[in-house]
């Protein structure tokens, strides 16, 4: 029976280092599920690792902790829950990875919620409180003596206004978010075979009113924000009534979201709304440069749609972040090497080369895994499942010429040459210069602004920390890639081994 009811969550930091490491962006999850708690009377205080560390005292001295992983955080997950289970503490936790692997997670922990927990968590305090087992609540798995008991599942909440905002002041160290994260709609109704976004969230949005989105808005008042939305041009009327809507407040921060390149092509009418609204970055999973990856991703877009787009947002001023992913059995080196070439042609601002990762529950993970290509000595390593490790057995590379074509690419779009390319131009140092002039004059905040606020700027910026990014991860990942040379250096694909 939980007699004080202090409730510590806590999000695992993400291992390694990536491009966009310095953006500390907490996922929603917990702050939400924070609020509920907290509007049942419970004291509750979240640690989000990228933001501050966890002070292990108040994890000792809590009623009940809860954690937030995916695949990547799934190892440091479970050090936490060791450490609870060795001072007594009741532990539970959610997430895709452990919604797909249950009965790995309850090895450390003692409740595991599967899916959407907005709900669950409810009817699981309930039955905590009442000193019971969680006998019949849906969408839980917990150990009964030797056995693992797994509850039906639950139904992903349909109602999405009745769903608290998140209460990012519960996270220590919520003073070092600097662009504030809103979620307007949950699911996609797309299926790339890589993505675990469906199976969690369901083939399909569920959006909240505009309304409500505007109302916490109206709290928050932010100056930078994040639609952490899947796809968030995916439905283009919610799209534009919430734009208007914050034109007509008023409320026009710099935002940024992720969108489909196939969708802002043929919703190009809306794009002078969206710059209008403050849109200053969309992120667009571009993939592949090459169509028959595009088709076996079942991606549903063309090379041509992605050209265009990157196109018109710049032609609106509108910076592009590239996601693309490497590795799938059409893939080679001459495609890795077109991917960096398409890059830089087409002027896309900053660029993430993922490694394609076969994340649990997808179907990517069934079918190398059937196959027998995934690494045997890196299968419960899940730390190195985060899109910059190879994990798995091409098929027409091997798995180092995978790793090193990757960091290759990255290190000639994130070179010092292209940074230079950049900063060098009419289009910043006009800018430059008026920053200038405006700090000379003691007007630092306009100088600010004017600089950061054009286009190329941000980009720049972007390209030379991606400079140091890659160097770094290199140094820090010395003994991945001497593995790999190791056992992977010759040219034999996973066909021959």
């Amino acid at each position: 029976m939980l007699k004080h009811r202090k409730i510590v969550l806590i999000e695992p930091r993400p291992p390694g280092y990536h491009v966009y490491s310095f953006v500390r962006l907490p996922r929603l999850g917990l702050p939400m599920l924070g609020a509920t708690l907290k509007r049942r009377g419970c004291e509750v205080v979240e640690f989000c690792e990228d933001l501050a560390p966890i002070d292990w005292r108040e994890v000792a001295a809590a009623d009940l902790v809860g954690i937030s992983t995916t695949t990547s955080t799934a190892p440091a997950a479970y050090n936490v829950a060791r450490f609870c289970k060795s001072h007594g503490i009741p532990t539970l936790i959610g997430g895709p990875h452990v919604s797909f692997l249950p009965e790995e997670a309850l090895q450390h922990c003692d409740y595991v919620v599967r899916g959407e927990a907005d709900e669950t968590i409810e009817e699981l305090m309930d039955v905590l409180e009442a000193g019971e087992a969680p006998v019949g609540v849906r969408g839980v798995s917990y150990r009964d003596g030797e056995h693992l008991v797994h509850n039906p599942a639950r139904p992903a909440p349909h109602d999405m206004d009745a769903l608290p905002y998140p209460d990012l002041s519960l996270i220590r160290g919520r003073d070092r978010i600097s662009t504030t994260p809103i979620m307007t709609s949950r699911g996609c109704p797309f299926d790339c075979s890589f993505c675990s976004v469906t199976l969690m969230f369901g083939r399909g949005f569920r959006y909240r009113s505009v309304e409500s989105v505007m109302e916490e808005l109206r709290l928050l008042q932010p100056r930078n924000l994040f639609f952490y939305d899947d796809i968030f041009n995916a439905n283009a009327r919610h799209m534009s009534s919430l734009l208007e809507a914050m034109l007509r407040e008023n409320i026009t921060p710099h935002w940024g979201a992720q969108c489909r390149a196939d969708l802002v092509v043929k919703q190009k009418e809306l794009l002078p709304l969206m710059r209008r609204s403050g849109c200053c970055v969309l992120y667009l999973g571009l993939e592949s440069v090459n169509p028959e990856t595009l088709a076996a991703y079942n991606k549903k877009q063309e090379v041509e749609q992605t050209i265009e787009a990157i196109q018109l947002l710049h032609q609106h001023g509108i910076m592009v972040h590239g996601m693309f992913v490497l590795g799938a059995d059409t893939d080679d080196i001459q495609t890795i090497r077109d991917t960096v070439r398409y890059a830089l042609r087409h002027q896309v601002d900053t660029v993430q080369f993922m490694i394609l990762t076969p994340l649990v529950g997808t179907r990517e993970y069934k079918r190398l895994e059937s196959e027998g290509r995934l690494i045997e000595d890196l299968r419960d390593k899940w730390n190195l499942y985060d899109g910059h490790h190879v994990v798995f057995r091409p098929a027409r590379l091997t798995p180092y010429q995978l790793q090193t074509e990757t960091i290759k690419a990255m290190r000639r779009f994130y070179s010092l040459w292209q940074c230079g390319r950049m900063v060098l131009t009419p289009a910043i140092c006009r800018p430059v210069v008026t920053a200038g002039w405006h700090a000379l004059r003691g007007r630092w905040k306009a100088g600010w602004n004017r600089l950061v606020n054009t286009r190329p700027v941000l980009p720049s910026l972007a390209r030379a920390y991606g400079w140091f990014h890659v160097r770094r991860w290199g140094r820090m990942n010395k003994e991945f890639l001497r593995t790999l040379v190791t056992r992977f250096s010759t040219a034999q694909s996973s066909k021959s081994m």
